[in-house]
């Protein structure tokens, strides 16, 4: 994702006013295949939206569930830039949130995660949607008292798997009560479908295909149902859907948070500005470990104890971007170990973006429904509509925890667990389960990964890679999650091929791009890849 997983609550709300006024339009799709489908515009309703960056944005309709695609529908929001350059335009470039919950208009249109210095931004229309269950479409709604009653810890014993399996169903059947029949329509088959929903109301022929994370998972899908209908797809930092095995899932994951904190600890070592140059980072962290689980671990900025998650969670969120992360990192191990608040400038960034994240993220849910109506609380239903996990114990939960601490004795477990333990007991149809692509007929398509990523690791890019006809992998060799973001390299050669479809050739890399000083600007809650529970996302 990237991961601008939720929308700003004043954005939110002032384009649920913004978009009041906009007309309505029937999208043509169906459940058949879209390739049959006439690029016939619709008459969409465009009006102005954003306030710090502009846009255009409207709702359009499209069928609830695609089996029956004379039946009831529901709202997208969507967006676009229009190319700069009218003379030198393409067509359009879909660029699909992360997540899943991302909002593609805060990301892409009312944002600027395709910048206007981008060459992209001179031959594409850049269109985005917030997907079916998010933001301003038709919402995916949760009791906001439930929600707040998420584990935040992997679960200890048997009581605590009992409470997890309890609290899934529990959370489930209220969001399915609140939501209605959307609920069991929000997984990444039905979002692809929108995505050509959304070709057809525009009448473009094809499409390119841009996305981070989770929206590479929408982008593999919608190359399986509709390859004749993509000019150009690249998808950077990508999912693995063919992942059945819970235990591999967790290894992969935690792998590449084990990676990324050691370049991390190498990062400080030879830059003499980091605030722990000199010293034995993996031990420090070691260390903190320890006192957290023992219980006398305490955040010198707040005096409030720390758990050993909480403590993993600040060394995984600034892994995303280390541009800005890494050296708030730092200095915040160092003042956890030293039990002193750091000192820092009022405009400098501060050493962890989730309390603050969060409470944006809460807010922004929030943003337009009211609190009898519940949050806009997406992931899990998505979620657990794309992914079952066969685990049949806590036995088995606390086996995969002990063999993960010997895979990675730093950094010990991914947060990303909860991926696992959120669907177990989950009380929705898991109607997109794991599969291996089956694609044909596609361009050539081009696949971005970094050495190490905490969100979309290595092993699952090569893994897409290999089930993806004429995919061509582009390796960042450094560390980090949307290597379009972190690295001048990889940007450059993805705007090449968006552009012109010219391909790096077969394993070309692009170097390690590390920061050297600390970063001017303070650290956007925006960057942080938190959910409003305070749990990661893609």
């Amino acid at each position: 994702m990237r991961l601008r997983l939720f929308t700003a609550a004043l954005a939110g709300a002032a384009l649920v006013s913004q978009l009041a006024g906009v007309a309505s339009a029937q999208s043509a799709a169906s459940g058949a295949s879209a390739e049959r489908l006439e690029a016939a515009p619709t008459a969409i309703g465009w009006a102005e939206c954003g306030t710090t960056y502009k846009g255009e944005c409207a709702t359009i309709k499209v069928p609830l569930d695609y089996a029956k695609p004379g039946g009831p529908t529901i709202d997208l929001a969507i967006g676009r830039l229009t190319a700069l350059d009218p003379a030198k335009r393409l067509g359009v470039l879909f660029v699909h949130p992360g997540g899943p919950g991302g909002s593609g208009l805060n990301s892409y249109i009312m944002g600027r995660g395709i910048p206007d210095d981008s060459p992209l931004r001179q031959y594409f229309d850049i269109v985005s949607v917030d997907p079916r269950g998010v933001g301003l479409s038709t919402p995916i709604l949760c009791g906001e008292d439930v929600v707040n009653e998420t584990p935040l810890t992997y679960p200890a014993n048997e009581a605590d798997y009992q409470n997890l399996l309890a609290f899934n169903a529990k959370l489930s059947k209220d969001c399915r009560e609140r939501t209605g029949p959307l609920f069991d329509h929000v997984d990444t088959t039905s979002v692809a479908r929108d995505v050509d929903s959304i070709r057809a109301a525009l009448g473009e022929r094809q499409i390119s295909f841009f996305a981070i994370s989770y929206g590479t998972q929408v982008g593999q899908q919608y190359a399986e149902l509709f390859p004749k209908n993509l000019r150009a797809m690249a998808i950077d930092s990508n999912m693995d859907h063919s992942i059945t095995s819970a235990y591999q899932y967790m290894k992969t994951t935690t792998d590449d948070l084990e990676g990324s904190f050691l370049a991390f600890a190498k990062w400080c070592g030879e830059t003499a500005a980091c605030a722990l140059h000199g010293q034995n980072v993996p031990a420090i962290l070691d260390d903190l470990l320890a006192k957290a689980r023992a219980g006398t671990l305490k955040d010198p900025e707040t005096g409030a104890v720390l758990s050993d998650e909480e403590v993993r969670i600040e060394v995984f969120e600034p892994m995303y971007k280390p541009s800005a992360g890494f050296f708030p990192l730092a200095e915040r191990l160092k003042a956890l170990a030293a039990g002193q608040a750091a000192e820092k400038a009022a405009d400098k960034p501060s050493a962890s973006a989730s309390a603050d994240a969060k409470t944006t993220a809460r807010a922004a849910a929030s943003a337009s429904t009211s609190a009898a109506e519940g949050v806009n609380y997406a992931y899990p239903a998505i979620w657990c509509s794309d992914w079952k996990w066969n685990v049949r114990s806590f036995a088995e939960l606390d086996r995969y925890k002990r063999r993960l601490k010997a895979v990675a004795p730093h950094t010990e477990l991914s947060p990303f667990w909860s991926d696992v333990t959120t669907c177990l007991n989950w009380q929705g149809k898991t109607s997109n389960p794991q599969h291996r692509l089956k694609i044909s007929g596609t361009p050539p398509t081009l696949v971005i990964k970094a050495r190490d990523d905490v969100a979309t690791p290595a092993a699952w890019n090569y893994a897409a890679a290999r089930q993806i006809p004429r995919s061509v992998v582009l390796e960042y060799d450094g560390v980090g999650h949307g290597q379009f973001r972190n690295s001048t390299c990889a940007r450059d050669y993805i705007e090449k091929y968006l552009i012109n479809r010219t391909m790096p050739a077969a394993g070309t890399h692009c170097p390690t791009q590390f920061p050297t000083e600390p970063p001017a600007t303070t650290l956007s809650t925006q960057d942080s890849p938190l959910s409003i529970t305070g749990r990661p996302v893609h």
